[in-house]
């Protein structure tokens, strides 16, 4: 477990909790709304009260419900489904549910598939929540009744799919695990008497407080368990498990329900989202002819993970040179490739051979499969089945934080309809069906620990839009042909044009089809936006008129709105907790107000040992190392101390494995530790560790010699009632650094520039013309600024007193001078004591009075305390006493 996020900071300072806080925008007044839209429809005729709404009921849906009951059985809970409980995307799953469950596979392993493959424009603390609870996850499934295939030991099977570098994919039914684990959900609902589940009911608006803030939902329901017609829910919290959105494009996965209406609801409502542009088309869908619309069979790359290959129309087997997984790459590199291939053949689509299975296996292990291409003419025991790409996963989608809040106050999201960060530029395969059981228990967990009160909607300003059911094919085929596997810019202008000329067409009275068709147009109308505001390609948003190379990872933000996106940078894999710890502690990692800040410093470090060569690499570990091996390495002290920097260093090892990185610390910044200690534990790609060995190491043991060296001095004057402090000699662009170790050695820190504070040395006085003159062109100039006068005799402090000084620093004074100055002085303003100090007479110094001793010597002349990176060797036993291979 990475536990760096849930420490409380080092040396006494407060710092953030378990994650980040939710990205909220605050109190929203109600007219902020105005400008949005609505549905237009009937006011509500009918309404209930529940605690929570939850809206879908697929895995995501299902298992917030299930856990919320289990952590607060006293809440009332209210599930809706748009059509009947198992007709969602789930049901559709086929593959399986991705989980770190072998014996020789680990979270790391998992953590970095999943950032390779969303080409890390992922969020490594969701990813990291992900793969560390994922296996708990996978039990509480199990334990709800869901029965995955064994093998002969009587273990869960495992396969592999695309991306995935381990066996770690366990499946239901052969090649029904989406419908078994739904079975035994909604069975585990309606044995909860505390679920009420309202079905055929489409979710149609948030009802809003004044504060903005989610205060129920408007419903339609469809002839079943309420009156029909619209009616509204009050909640005191909603969450949204609505699934996808591949209705928008003419041929997808998705069943027909994915019409995107929880998005386009959070849209409406003002949430904000993110990663619209990734949307993945999933490489192998059975091909039914160049005019098949709507919902197409899929099959699943766990085809591929028995052993079937991809060959083109001339029966080569183009995958071979593409990848280095071939096959088996992600799905955003297998999707490109078929692609490519289809042009180069001039056809719409390729094959999977599978023959080589036999039919013994093709029953036992892919009966569904099997069955849906037999029922459309084709036998894969002994033909190629004709695949060719579709829509099949939203990547993106409304933002949350790590707990599954939207930026609309008691307003959740879960599932495909969430973009937690998971994911990146490209979903890995099987992740989903994880990712919505470990969030479905996040959300749940947050709900249980308190809900807040519940709040009466406000009248909605909001304008009602409606759109005309009758543009939805040409909707599609625009989406299908501008805005798919491959992307221009003009392309995608020319969908939006499309999509604005369908908006202006007048509608029809309210109903599903209209409804549907406006949730149907914002959301693919944002979808094309964020793929034009992306001119560069990367993962599943593939811009063939974009710019060639490493691609910045950044997301962009956006609500329904005309004020465009909003950059969101993702610094380079950083853990989003370690920053804002690395924040609270003074050590900003982006440059605030021109100061160098621990990116820049990192970057300069990093620069120094990898720009010897074109490459940028490691050379020795390079040559030595596999790339895809993982390890385990202890940060160690070769000498006793005092520590600090730890938060710096392993920002470091997240920066060089763009957060493919756990890490686990054993003490804290500020703690003595001695030789031989353990200081923190960092497992991840081998080359990583290697690499990031000297930079963390080189702040490391620095921060810590400084904060050694200011704990020998601060132990010396202790009980005296004086303070050390450190004054401006540290090293160039070191500041934060230096002084925070100060900080964790017992200091404190004097003025950080030159601007913090008036200090008046002799040449100022020189330069004023007098030590009063001095004092009142500060005061003029800067009439709240500390004023701190520095005097060398004693006759020069009455008038520094007389002329305002709020400090004296007492430079190179004798002990008798010292104590002489306390006397005179009385309390009428602070001392400092600085120059010519040493440890043998600090405590001498000290009981004089003064109120503070400066000593350069803590920053500028500090040793370095020795402290060393030991690579475990494979299978070595680990903190947890686990010999789990790492290579």
């Amino acid at each position: 477990m990475d536990k760096s996020a849930v420490r409380t900071p080092p040396c006494g300072k407060p710092g953030p909790g378990r994650e980040r806080p939710a990205p909220r925008p605050g109190q929203r007044p109600m007219s902020a709304a105005a400008a949005l839209p609505r549905l237009r429809a009937d006011r509500p005729g009918w309404t209930v009260h529940t605690d929570v709404l939850v809206v879908g009921s697929g895995i995501a849906g299902l298992a917030t419900a299930l856990r919320l009951r289990e952590l607060a059985p006293g809440l009332r809970l209210l599930l809706v489904t748009k059509d009947v409980l198992d007709n969602g995307s789930t049901r559709w799953a086929q593959g399986g549910i991705a989980a770190a469950l072998h014996p020789l596979d680990t979270p790391l392993a998992h953590l970095a598939d999943t950032l390779a493959a969303g080409s890390h424009f992922n969020d490594p603390d969701a990813v990291r929540a992900l793969v560390t609870e994922g296996p708990a996850a996978v039990r509480w499934l199990i334990e709800r009744g869901t029965g995955f295939d064994r093998d002969r030991a009587g273990g869960i099977a495992l396969t592999r799919e695309g991306g995935h570098r381990a066996d770690r994919i366990a499946h239901a039914g052969g090649d029904a695990t989406g419908a078994e684990i739904e079975r035994a959900l909604i069975d585990a609902v309606r044995a909860d008497p505390g679920i009420e589940v309202i079905k055929h009911a489409l979710a149609l608006d948030a009802l809003l407080a004044a504060d903005g803030s989610a205060a129920g939902m408007t419903l339609h329901v469809m002839g079943e368990g309420r009156p029909d017609g619209v009616g509204a829910v009050r909640a005191r919290a909603v969450v949204l498990a609505t699934g996808g959105m591949g209705q928008i494009y003419a041929a997808t996965t998705n069943p027909d329900v994915s019409t995107g209406d929880g998005l386009a609801l959070a849209l409406r409502a003002g949430a904000a989202v993110r990663d619209l542009e990734f949307v993945q088309f999933h490489p192998t869908v059975l091909w039914l002819g160049p005019d098949a619309r709507g919902q197409q069979p899929l099959v699943s790359e766990a085809v591929r993970g028995e052993g079937a290959f991809l060959v083109d129309a001339r029966g080569r087997r183009f995958m071979a040179g593409a990848h280095e997984l071939a096959d088996l790459a992600p799905r955003d590199a297998v999707a490109k490739a078929i692609s490519r291939a289809m042009r180069d053949t001039g056809t719409d689509h390729v094959y999977l051979d599978a023959r080589h299975f036999g039919a013994a296996k093709w029953e036992a292990r892919f009966p569904t499969i099997l069955a849906t291409c037999r029922a459309h003419g084709i036998d894969p025991v002994t033909q190629l089945i004709p695949v060719t790409p579709a829509a099949h996963y939203a990547s993106g989608g409304v933002h949350t934080d790590l707990r599954g809040r939207t930026t609309v106050p008691g307003l959740y999201a879960v599932g495909e309809v969430a973009c937690t960060g998971v994911h990146g530029a490209n979903r890995l395969a099987s992740n989903s069906l994880l990712e919505g059981v470990v969030f479905a228990h996040r959300i749940a967990a947050d709900l249980a620990a308190g809900l807040p009160d519940a709040a009466e909607p406000a009248p909605d300003p909001r304008t009602p839009v409606l759109a005309d059911p009758g543009t939805v094919p040409e909707l599609r085929a625009a989406m299908s042909a501008r805005a798919g596997v491959v992307r221009r810019g003009p392309d995608l202008q020319a969908a939006l044009d499309t999509l604005d000329d369908l908006a202006a067409r007048p509608a029809p009275a309210p109903g599903l089809d209209a409804w549907q068709a406006t949730n149907l147009l914002q959301v693919a109308r944002m979808v094309a936006l964020a793929a034009l505001a992306r001119p560069a390609g990367a993962g599943t948003h593939w811009r063939e008129d974009g710019p060639t190379g490493p691609v910045e990872a950044a997301r962009a933000e956006f609500r329904l709105s005309p004020d465009g996106p909003r950059p969101v940078p993702l610094h380079g894999g950083q853990s989003g907790a370690l920053l804002a710890e690395l924040a609270a502690a003074g050590i900003p990692w982006s440059r605030p107000h021109g100061r160098p800040a621990l990116g820049d410093l990192v970057a300069a470090a990093l620069g120094e040992d990898l720009d010897g060569g074109p490459e940028r690499i490691d050379a020795t570990s390079a040559a030595t190392v596999p790339a895809d091996q993982l390890a385990t390495a202890h940060v160690v002290a070769r000498r006793a101390g005092v520590l600090a920097g730890l938060p710096v260093a392993e920002a470091v090892f997240h920066q060089v494995a763009r957060g493919a990185v756990l890490t686990e610390r054993h003490t804290a910044d500020g703690e003595r530790v001695k030789a031989g200690q353990v200081l923190m534990t960092v497992r991840g790609r081998t080359r990583d560790l290697l690499t990031a060995e000297r930079t963390a190491l080189n702040f490391l043991t620095r921060m810590s010699g400084v904060a050694t060296l200011t704990r020998r001095w601060a132990d010396a004057i202790d009980g005296t009632g004086a303070r050390l402090r450190d004054s401006r000699k540290t090293i160039p662009g070191l500041r934060a650094l230096d002084k925070y170790a100060v900080r964790c050695g017992g200091g404190v820190n004097h003025r950080y520039s030159l601007a913090d504070a008036a200090l008046i040395k002799d040449n100022h006085v020189v330069a004023a013309g007098g030590v009063a003159e001095a004092v009142r062109a500060v005061r003029a100039a800067h009439p709240g600024l500390p004023l701190e006068v520095e005097v060398d005799r004693i006759d020069q402090i009455e008038p520094a007193l007389a002329a305002g000084a709020e400090e004296i620093l007492l430079d190179n004074f004798t002990v008798p001078r010292l104590a002489e100055a306390v006397a005179l002085v009385a309390g009428r303003a602070r001392l400092e004591a600085s120059g010519g100090l040493d440890l043998a007479s600090a405590r001498d110094v000290a009981a004089t009075g003064v109120d503070y001793l400066a000593v350069g010597a803590l920053t500028h002349s500090a040793p370095a305390l020795d402290i060393a990176l030991d690579l475990l060797p494979a299978g070595h036993p680990g903190p947890d006493g686990t010999g789990r291979a790492e290579t």
